[in-house]
């Protein structure tokens, strides 16, 4: 058994206070691991169905026979090693702003960093996701413009509840047109969302990507007694690779 809390480890970051946390929950006779953002939580490993769901949906909607793999958001690791349990993929990037998350994975502090960074198909890329999409540069600093079969994103806590305000563009049709310009033909965007389906996000897939669906993920939660659930979006592109009419390449806020 571990103690009954420690924190493991906090850093100033320029979105505020991050800190990883382990306690030992004694009603479910288990270690949690939790990252907070100031006071407000961002992940837990008590709650992963729904990323693990993010990657398996995700992959499940792309046709290619091999996979080259985009993960928006390292977090706990959940999503990541979820889609290296895929047997098509063959690569996968993994894009994480807080350069602190990613020590902690290449320390062992978090329990599926040792498996993550041994990992000859994973690639952890200090970066910031969004950037990364508006300034058109895509997300393998070797070989800018690159194309995935697949980029499956989790940051933000839903389409209109984001970490910071610098990310609102990308959740419009403009946005999304963006990121799908880094896609193969039949490419697919998976989005997590802590909210129910919300209509207007979902009418901004369907103007950039050619198949959208909203699958309601529910799961147990331990401390309510009933279930939750979260929101996985998909937008798949048709093989042919057109995208609708955008700004042609112009870099975005």
């Amino acid at each position: 058994m571990s103690a009954r809390f420690e924190e493991l480890d906090w850093r100033e970051t320029s979105i505020g206070t991050i800190s990883l946390r382990r306690r030992w929950d004694r009603s479910l006779e288990r270690d949690v691991h939790e990252i907070k953002l100031d006071e407000e939580f961002l992940m837990s490993s008590l709650f992963t169905v729904a990323e693990i769901e993010l990657a398996r949906l995700g992959l499940a909607a792309s046709p290619a026979g091999e996979l080259d793999v985009v993960v928006g958001g390292l977090g706990l690791g959940y999503t990541a090693r979820a889609a290296l349990d895929e047997p098509r993929v063959r690569s996968l990037h993994v894009v994480e702003s807080l350069g602190e998350v990613i020590e902690w994975h290449r320390r062992g502090l978090l329990p599926l960093g040792a498996e993550l960074t041994s990992e000859p198909r994973t690639r952890l890329v200090h970066g910031d996701f969004f950037a990364m999409v508006g300034a058109g540069t895509g997300f393998d600093v070797e070989a800018p413009r690159r194309r995935f079969h697949a980029v499956l994103l989790d940051i933000d806590h839903s389409p209109t509840h984001v970490l910071d305000p610098s990310h609102a563009w990308f959740y419009e049709p403009e946005g999304l047109r963006r990121l799908a310009a880094h896609l193969e033909p039949g490419g697919v965007f998976a989005l997590w969302s802590d909210d129910p389906p919300h209509e207007e996000f979902t009418a901004a897939l369907s103007a950039v990507f050619d198949t959208v669906r909203a699958h309601v993920v529910t799961f147990d939660n331990p401390y309510t007694g009933g279930e939750s659930s979260n929101t996985v979006y998909t937008g798949v592109l048709e093989h042919n690779g057109q995208l609708s009419s955008g700004n042609n390449g112009a870099p975005l806020p």
